[in-house]
């Protein structure tokens, strides 16, 4: 049986268990984790395996006391390594709860659920519309809110306005599946006369579902606003000119068709930001190890970012400096120094602020250089 855990804020949380194989050293779990992709996180998961004992076969996985089966070995990884990955699968190398190596290994694999994934499509139009205005027409819009028993209306898409206009046409609108839920749920389409206070004044309104505007579609035939609290039949209709299905590409579509996130640091050397041994300094190297704000700042995004480009190599500068004499990372921006992981780059910080003398601002031009890497990148891809 597998567990998988996920880490929150330094503690285990489950995410999940498979069913239990019996009697093979070489299982294919069926039973599915699901869990929230994010990509503005670092999403670290761990898997474990366990030896469930015969006597305990019959028992619910959900009812298992994990303390009384034997650990087989556990891997970890974070989420982005394995949707970064062409065919969103990793193999990982499992490991003793020790740490030590075993010869064991798992293959994870990540998909994303269609249903996120599924939106519709309409474009539609009103007849007969009622006219709201003295000296002119009503410019009516569309609201349409979900409805929901314990919370009432909640507007979900809106059209644009249509000008001095009873018979308007609207420019196509798109409905997801989170949006909606489910073909049945009910929906509450109004139809308001714009105005610029802000004080709309309700036309005509209807409660439908996705079902039933799918019907509408098929028969070509419209559907009747009513008065505030349908008290009154309008004489106004709304009718779907068009309506389809469609899987709208998300981010992990494009990050496994190859698209990489690259990541490049300039850090500010100036004097502005005070003298690296004075505590209040945001350059302060402190001696326990706490990162200074750049660090934190470096660490917060290039977490998250290093799996979404390949080679983990990051370009980075140093500007504002009278002389830096580390690693490359030059005021002058000569040289494009290429750093493999986050972590490293951080220790070139601190040594370029214990190699160099802060003073007045001085530019240099690495914003042309981050634009010649992204063209180099683009241009690599084909693009």
């Amino acid at each position: 049986m597998l567990v998988v855990y996920t880490n929150i804020n330094g503690k285990l949380e489950e995410i999940g268990r498979t069913e239990v194989i019996l009697n093979l050293l070489e299982p294919s779990w069926i039973t599915k984790a699901t869990m929230s992709y994010q990509f503005e996180i670092v999403q670290p998961l761990i898997f474990r395996i366990y030896d469930v004992d015969t006597k305990y076969h019959h028992t619910p996985v959900k009812m298992l006391n994990l303390s009384h089966q034997d650990f087989l070995g556990e891997a970890c990884c974070n989420l982005s390594e394995i949707v970064t990955k062409f065919n969103h699968s990793l193999t990982l190398k499992l490991r003793s709860d020790c740490g030590h190596g075993l010869h064991g290994t798992i293959t994870v694999h990540a998909e994303e659920s269609d249903s996120s994934r599924m939106a519709i499509e309409m474009t539609l139009h009103c007849l007969n519309l009622e006219n709201k205005d003295v000296f002119s027409k009503s410019d009516p819009f569309l609201r349409i809110s979900k409805l929901v028993e314990t919370a009432g209306p909640i507007p979900i898409c809106k059209t644009e306005v249509v000008t001095d206009n009873l018979n308007p046409v609207w420019r196509p609108i798109t409905l997801t599946s989170q949006q909606y839920g489910s073909k049945d749920n009910p929906l509450l389409v109004e139809c308001f006369d714009f105005d610029s206070s802000g004080d709309h004044e309700l036309i005509g309104a209807f409660q439908t579902t996705i079902t039933q505007l799918e019907n509408l579609y098929t028969s070509k035939s419209g559907a009747n606003f009513f008065s505030h609290k349908g008290q009154r039949k309008m004489k106004g209709q709304l009718f779907v000119d068009k309506l389809q299905e469609k899987i709208q590409h998300t981010f992990l579509d494009y990050i496994s068709s190859g698209f990489e996130l690259n990541f490049m640091v300039a850090v500010d050397f100036t004097a502005s930001n005070g003298d690296p041994r004075i505590p209040q300094s945001l350059h302060y190297i402190d001696p326990s190890g706490r990162p200074n704000p750049y660090q934190q700042a470096i660490l917060g995004v290039g977490e998250v970012l290093q799996f979404y480009d390949t080679d983990r190599r990051f370009p980075a500068w140093g500007f504002g400096a009278k002389t830096v004499r580390l690693l490359e990372l030059k005021a002058s921006c000569q040289h494009t120094p290429l750093l493999s992981t986050v972590f490293p780059l951080l220790d070139q910080l601190c040594l370029g602020l214990l190699s160099t003398k802060l003073q007045k601002l001085l530019l240099s031009p690495f914003n042309t250089r981050t634009t010649n890497i992204s063209f180099c990148s683009l241009s690599r891809m084909g693009f």
